[in-house]
């Protein structure tokens, strides 16, 4: 299982790459792959304001629909168009071009809540 040192983690399976106030939000390869293949995504709506653990869209897959979710509360400020006709990038590369928005935050302390890597490989217990 992939699990990048330089990313934080949300317990529901998002990852966060944080770049001062902006951070850019995807799904673990460990979500991802308990997804299956992932054939559809409702991407949210630039200028949408969500709060922490807020929905940001859903992901429909062979096997389920899942929601996801905001690892912190901001502003969405870009969202990741090419998901829209070939959503299978997100199998394929969750932490490259598999990434699905980003959001514009006000309190980078908020960060401090997510996981670390290391604490992520625990919490699906990949140790």
């Amino acid at each position: 299982m992939n699990i990048p040192t330089d990313l934080r983690y949300s317990t529901d399976h998002e990852w966060v790459r944080v770049d001062g106030t902006t951070i850019r939000i995807g799904v673990t390869d460990y979500a991802q792959d308990a997804l299956g293949d992932v054939v559809f995504i409702e991407l949210p709506d630039v200028g949408t304001e969500v709060g922490a653990g807020g929905s940001l869209g859903e992901v429909e897959s062979t096997k389920s629909v899942s929601d996801i979710y905001a690892p912190v509360a901001g502003t969405v400020s870009l969202i990741n168009d090419e998901l829209a006709n070939n959503p299978e990038r997100l199998n394929e590369d969750p932490y490259g071009d598999g990434w699905i928005c980003e959001l514009t935050i006000g309190d980078a302390a908020a960060l401090d809540g997510l996981l670390d890597a290391a604490a992520y490989t625990e919490l699906i217990g990949e140790a």
